[in-house]
């Protein structure tokens, strides 16, 4: 291979190989392209550990686990990359401490969820498709803990309103699944879909379920815009340790509310768990307990359930 290749081509030659395994490194890919920007305008011909080093901390976002962040996305490339460049430094993985620290996230209460809802009806244009869109689009998120990704990648085929399921395609790591709606979450969707085909003309069965004032797709950064836009008209701050309300704060929410109902109508944890598992499409159940760390409410279930198993022990002695 051309040693001499600019490291935009170096860079899409690793993804290509990569996604050619599975992986969809949606975000990895930005934060690559951006390490590929540093090297060609500095005119670095080599990766070493330093120049990893600089180009971690020049992320707009000065925090030391978003260095390592960058780092460890790094060293995938640096290892493959190792082979065709022996000169190639892999960069330390503890240079900046972990990069998985648990994040606490913000948990949406049933009140604040019925507030944000009923506050999409201002976004502009009023009288647009827009505010529909936003409101259906945070409610089924709400409902189901859908991906943001999973939701806009919805095309009308995809949604079964007579039989009340959904039908996700091509999700993360390639998986597809079946998701049973509430009747409710039915209904809300088949407003949306009379009241989009009133201001929109009617497409085909491949066309995007949710569609923008335009007749385009909806788009996750269009969503998050409006989140964020109504959070801050309601004046919110997050709880947790992001900066902002984000999206996938809904998916939690979800995964939280239904694990709270679960354990306080004394439903059995473990094979609820499973199910809930299979619902928001993980891989691995433990993907779905990763999501319940660091959740108060949770934690105070776990502790009561654990001192009244400690107290039955002790008198069994």
């Amino acid at each position: 291979m051309n040693m001499l290749m600019p490291w935009s081509v170096r860079i899409a030659d690793y993804l290509t190989h990569r996604r050619q395994t599975g992986f969809a490194l949606a975000n990895d890919a930005g934060r690559l392209v951006d390490f590929a920007r540093f090297m060609e305008q500095g005119d670095h011909p080599v990766l070493t550990s330093e120049l990893a080093i600089r180009w971690a901390r020049s992320s707009k976002r000065q925090s030391p686990i978003t260095w390592a962040r960058r780092i460890e996305v790094l060293r995938g490339f640096a290892h493959y990359w190792q082979q065709f460049d022996t000169n190639t430094e892999i960069p330390p993985r503890a240079a900046f401490g972990s990069c998985h620290r648990r994040l606490v996230p913000h948990i949406f209460t049933p009140e604040e969820l019925t507030i944000l809802l009923k506050s999409c009806g201002q976004l502009l244009p009023i009288d647009g498709l827009r505010p529909i869109t936003c409101r259906t689009i945070l409610g089924l998120l709400a409902a189901t803990g859908l991906r943001i990704s999973e939701a806009i990648h919805l095309k009308r085929d995809n949604v079964d309103l007579r039989e009340g399921v959904l039908s996700i395609r091509e999700a993360k790591f390639h998986h597809s699944r079946i998701v049973p709606l509430h009747p409710s979450t039915t209904r809300a969707l088949h407003d949306y879909a009379l009241l989009r085909d009133g201001k929109v003309t009617t497409q085909t069965g491949d066309a995007p379920f949710f569609l923008q004032d335009n007749g385009r797709g909806a788009t996750a950064g269009g969503i998050r815009y409006a989140l964020q836009s109504l959070c801050k008209m309601l004046n919110w701050q997050p709880r947790g340790d992001h900066e902002r309300h984000r999206l996938h704060d809904l998916r939690h929410t979800f995964i939280v509310h239904s694990t709270l109902r679960c354990y306080q109508n004394g439903g059995a944890p473990d094979r609820e768990m499973q199910a809930l598992s299979t619902y928001v499409g993980h891989v691995h159940v433990s993907d779905t307990y990763w999501y319940l760390t660091g959740i108060p409410e949770l934690m105070a279930i776990a502790a009561e359930r654990f001192q009244g198993f400690a107290s039955h022990q002790e008198d069994g002695k």
